[in-house]
Formats: C-alpha cells, structure tokens, sequence
C-alpha cells in the first residue's frame, strides 16, 4: 500500500458528502467537470481538508487542482 492510499481513501471519504450525483472517484474525477461543484461547495470542502490534514491550501494552489488526484498529490506534498 503506497503512502498515497489512506489519503485517497480520506479525501474521497470528506467529498462524499458533497458528491450529489454519486459520481465514482479516481485520481482523474475533476472537481468542475465531474462533480459539478460551484465555488461554495469548493470552499467547504477545502476546509474540511485543511481541517483534517492540517494543512493549509493556498489560493494560488486551489487554482491549479482541478482533480482528485492532483489533491492527493498536493495534500502529500503539504504534509510532507
């Protein structure tokens, strides 16, 4: 099991409740595209991130991920 799968299996465990349409997840499930989430969704969901990783995701950094797995990889990269 590689460092990148209790985070994938967190992370997709804080979307579900915001996964209204029940779209399955993988690293290339896109935030916009997929879920369909508007910029209020994104920012409660960004919270509870940085709430459970403790963490914090700049602006800048919240722009540039637009799928799961790029919040993988960045979550990874903050903590570490």
């Amino acid at each position: 099991m590689s460092e990148r799968t209790p985070i994938f299996e967190t992370v997709a465990g804080l979307i579900e409740p915001f996964n209204k349409k029940g779209v399955a997840l993988a690293d290339a499930t896109s935030f916009q595209h997929d879920l369909e989430w508007d910029s209020l969704t994104v920012m409660d969901f960004v919270a509870n991130i940085e709430d459970e990783f403790d963490i914090i995701i700049t602006m800048n950094m919240q722009a540039e991920i637009e799928t799961v797995g790029q919040l993988v990889d960045a979550v990874i990269k903050l903590k570490g």
